[in-house]
């Protein structure tokens, strides 16, 4: 997953402001305790982290864009 799209489905899913507030403030454990922003500095895959994501905020995420 390209990282333009990796926030495209983020800011779908949380809308922009809230989006960039996940990115930087909420830690992961499916990612070794990193934020969104951390884990992409530390160059972990994009589709690992939506999956991340998306097991993190079940009800959050539209079906089509899991």
């Amino acid at each position: 997953m390209r990282l333009t799209d990796f926030w495209e489905r983020l800011e779908q899913s949380f809308g922009p402001a809230y989006a960039r507030s996940i990115a930087a403030d909420h830690a992961f454990t499916e990612l070794g305790g990193r934020t969104i922003n951390g884990a992409i500095a530390h160059g972990i895959e994009t589709v690992t982290i939506w999956r991340a994501v998306v097991a993190s905020y079940p009800d959050r995420v539209p079906s089509q864009l899991r």
